[in-house]
């Protein structure tokens, strides 16, 4: 069995103030990362923003005899995310892991949300994991390695009520994921996307004890551990809590090719149970293979 293991590496863990981000950046020092700690200090609606937070992820780290640095740069501000980057580069001279764990949480149901709420989780999830991927990345391309892990979430991959910016945002990145595993795979840097199921802060308020009880964040930083490895996979989409791990595809059925005629609309109707039945789904490794089952059967039914 493969031995997990971060010596030499260095870490960049976002929102790690605490939850889950602060589990990640413990564990990652704990097998021998060397971490900057980011986390702007605020609440779970973003607001506010204090040091104190990621400096005592640092300090614990520190007492337990690894390395690590502060950082309480704001994901959304791209000037301090590159200068977050460089800050690690110039402590130890690369960057080799980057784990897009900040978040918030805006929630209200569609009709009562604010679009400025929409607009801030997106910028919070989506543009502040694209920050720090863009600014790590030619790095990561000089030295030929990298591990970058998305967090995405069940509420993007399969939706919940209340939760349409955060579940927009968290799929986007699933969107990212898939690009950025092709484009960086000449330069041996993998991309993945953990969904995690876990109790912290921004779900204290979501589930009843019990449940929180089950869904230990601990459970969860395996997964990342194994997203943030030398033996990592690139364009897997984890899902993980309570102890019990899974995997989230986004597949293509077979289909049903029905041409092009006056009646198509009401045909492909009629069909709608065929087109959508999952036998023999595929999981396609890019785009351009639903524009090939697409064709193929276009040119087949011309036969």
């Amino acid at each position: 069995m493969d031995k997990i293991d971060f010596t030499g590496r260095v870490a960049i863990v976002t929102g790690a103030g605490g939850g889950l981000g602060r589990l990640h950046a413990l564990a990652l020092a704990e097998r021998g990362a060397k971490v900057v700690v980011n986390d702007l200090g605020g609440a779970v609606d973003g607001s506010g923003g204090s040091v104190t937070a990621a400096q005592k992820v640092v300090d614990e780290i520190r007492a337990a005899g690894g390395e690590a640095i502060a950082n309480r740069a704001s994901v959304t501000d791209w000037d301090a995310v590159q200068a977050m980057v460089q800050q690690a580069v110039d402590t130890w001279g690369r960057v080799d892991i980057l784990v897009n764990n900040a978040g918030i949480l805006r929630d209200k149901s569609f009709a009562k949300m604010d679009m400025a709420d929409f607009r801030l989780v997106v910028d919070v999830h989506l543009m502040g994991a694209a920050h720090c991927a863009k600014a790590v990345w030619p790095h990561m391309v000089a030295q030929k390695y990298g591990r970058i892990v998305m967090t995405t979430s069940s509420t993007g991959l399969y939706g919940n009520f209340g939760q349409t910016n955060y579940g927009a945002a968290k799929l986007a990145q699933v969107g990212m994921m898939q690009t950025l595993a092709i484009e960086g795979a000449k330069n041996g840097i993998h991309v993945n996307a953990l969904a995690p199921t876990a109790a912290t802060r921004m779900t204290e308020g979501l589930l009843p004890p019990e449940v929180l009880a089950a869904l230990k964040p601990e459970a969860v930083v395996p997964a990342m551990l194994v997203l943030a490895s030398e033996q990592a996979p690139t364009r897997t989409i984890l899902c993980a809590g309570a102890g019990t791990y899974e995997a989230a595809h986004i597949t293509l059925t077979q289909g049903v090719h029905l041409g092009l005629t006056p009646d198509t609309p009401e045909r492909l109707l009629a069909a709608l149970a065929q087109v959508t039945d999952g036998t023999g789904q595929t999981v396609p490794q890019s785009g351009a293979e639903q524009g090939s089952n697409e064709l193929g059967k276009a040119l087949a039914a011309r036969g």
